[in-house]
C-alpha cells in the first residue's frame, strides 16, 4: 500500500503577512501587498514594483550569531521552519536525529549577501569579505542551515528548476517519507530584492513596468504586460498520515499527487507540456478533472505564457469547467517560494471552504477561465490542483485532497 503523505505544519513569510494568520486573513480578502521596492532605490530601473515581506525583523526572531552568516532569504526560511515545526507540534530536540530531513527549493540563492561581500570586495579588498560568503550565496543554503539549526541529519537536499522548484521539493519530500523518513521540512522562501538581484530579473524581459501596484501584475488580463516579483514563500512539515494520526497531529491536507514535464525546444512543432503535467499529476492521485475543485494558476502575466496555460486547464477540464485563482496577484511572483505558498493556501482554502480571488483582475473572456476575481468564493474544496512553471520549460503540477 502506498504511503500517504499530509501536511501537518506551516509557517508563511509572505509580502500580505508574515506568519500563518495574517497570511491567510490579507489574501482572503484580498488584500495586496505589492508596492514600490524600499530595499533599494530603484528609480534607475526599468521596474520599480515588488512584492516585500512586512514587518521582517530578523534580529527579534533568530540568535545574533545567525545573523551575519545568513542572506535575508535564509533568514526567512529559518523562522518559517520554527513556525511550521511549532505549527505541527514538533520539536526537533525530541525526535531522533536522523529521523528528520529537508529538501527546500531555490531559483537564485542569496544574492542580497553576495552583493554585499562582492562590494566589500571590489571597493576594500579580499580581507574585508566574509568568510560567510563562502555558503551564504549558495542556492543549497537554506537546507543547510534548517538542518543544523534543528539538528535534522536525514536525507536533505535542494531542488532548482526556478518557480517549478517549490513543487518538485515537495514531491521529493513526499517521496523520502515513502521510503521511510519519518518527517520531511521542505517548501521554498526566495529573497532577491537587491540591485544585484534586481538586474538578473530584467534580463528575462517579463517584468512588468508598471508603477501603480494594483495594474502591474494582471494574469489573463487583456491588460497584461509581465508580472512583479517578490520575496517570502512557505515551508511546510510533511509525514506519514500514520505518523501523524499516531501522535495526534492536525492535518492540513494530503500531498496526493504530482508530475512534471519538461517544454520541448522552442520553435520546434511540439506542443507545450504543461497540460501533460497536469495530466501526470491526477492519474498519480488517481482523481479525474470532475473531481478537482479549483486549480491554482501558475499566472505568469506574460500573454503568451497565459494563454498556453489557460489552453492546458481548458483542454483538461473543458472551457470554464473548474475554478480557477491566482492569489499570487497579491504577493508577486515569490520564484520558487510561490508554489509551496500556493499550496498552503490551497490547504487554508480547504479548511475553510473559500477560494481566495485573484485581485485587480479583469478577465480576458478569450482565455475561457472561470477566474476568481474581485473577491473571494465559498465553495466545498475537497481537491486543488497547484501549478508551477520555471524559466527555460520546467512544468510542475501538485494535487492536495482534503483527509477525513
Amino acid at each position: 500500500m502506498t504511503t500517504s503523505v499530509v501536511v501537518t505544519g506551516l509557517g508563511i513569510a509572505a509580502p500580505n503577512g508574515l506568519g500563518l494568520q495574517d497570511f491567510w486573513a490579507a489574501t482572503r480578502t484580498g488584500k495586496n501587498g505589492i508596492g514600490r521596492v524600499t530595499r533599494f532605490d530603484p528609480s534607475p530601473y526599468p521596474s520599480t514594483l515588488a512584492g516585500e515581506v512586512p514587518g521582517f525583523v530578523a534580529e527579534d526572531l533568530l540568535p545574533s550569531r545567525l545573523i551575519p552568516q545568513t542572506d535575508r532569504m535564509t533568514r526567512m526560511a529559518l523562522v518559517a521552519t520554527d513556525w511550521a515545526l511549532k505549527d505541527a507540534g514538533v520539536d526537533p530536540k525530541d525526535l531522533p536525529e536522523f529521523d528528520t530531513g529537508v529538501v527546500t527549493a531555490s531559483s537564485s540563492g542569496g544574492f542580497e549577501f553576495g552583493q554585499g561581500e562582492l562590494q566589500k570586495l571590489w571597493s576594500q579588498g579580499s580581507q574585508y569579505v566574509s568568510a560567510y560568503q563562502s555558503f551564504a550565496w549558495f542556492y543549497a543554503v537554506n537546507s543547510g542551515q534548517i538542518s543544523i539549526r534543528n539538528g535534522m541529519k536525514g536525507p536533505s537536499g535542494v531542488i532548482v528548476s526556478d518557480e517549478a522548484g517549490g513543487l518538485d521539493a515537495v514531491a521529493h519530500g513526499r517521496r523520502l517519507i515513502r521510503k521511510g523518513t519519518p518527517m520531511i521540512v521542505s517548501g521554498a522562501v526566495d529573497a532577491s530584492i537587491c540591485p544585484w538581484g534586481w538586474v538578473a530579473q530584467l534580463a528575462g524581459n517579463r517584468l512588468s513596468t508598471s508603477d501603480e501596484p494594483t495594474r502591474a501584475y494582471l494574469p489573463f488580463d487583456a491588460d497584461a504586460a509581465g508580472y512583479v516579483p517578490g520575496e517570502g514563500g512557505a515551508i511546510l512539515i510533511l509525514e506519514s498520515a500514520e505518523s501523524a494520526r499516531e501522535r495526534g497531529a492536525r492535518i492540513y491536507g494530503e500531498i496526493s499527487g504530482y508530475g512534471s514535464t519538461f517544454d520541448p525546444k522552442p520553435g520546434s512543432d511540439r506542443e507545450p507540456a504543461l497540460r501533460k503535467a497536469i495530466e501526470l499529476a491526477l492519474a498519480d492521485a488517481g482523481v479525474s478533472p470532475e473531481d478537482v475543485d479549483v486549480v491554482f494558476a501558475d499566472a505568469a502575466g506574460v500573454p503568451e505564457l497565459d494563454r498556453i496555460e489557460a489552453e492546458a486547464i481548458s483542454t483538461v477540464f473543458g472551457v470554464r469547467g473548474v475554478a480557477v485563482t491566482a492569489p499570487k496577484t497579491m504577493t508577486g511572483r515569490l520564484y520558487s517560494g510561490a508554489a509551496p505558498l500556493d499550496i498552503a493556501t490551497a490547504l487554508l482554502a480547504m479548511e475553510e471552504g473559500l477560494i481566495p480571488p485573484t485581485a485587480n483582475v479583469t478577465p480576458d473572456e478569450e482565455y475561457g477561465l472561470d477566474l476568481v476575481v474581485s473577491q473571494a468564493r465559498a465553495a466545498k474544496v475537497r481537491t486543488a490542483l497547484v501549478l508551477a512553471r520555471g524559466y527555460g520549460g520546467f512544468n510542475s503540477a501538485v494535487v492536495t485532497r482534503a483527509v477525513d
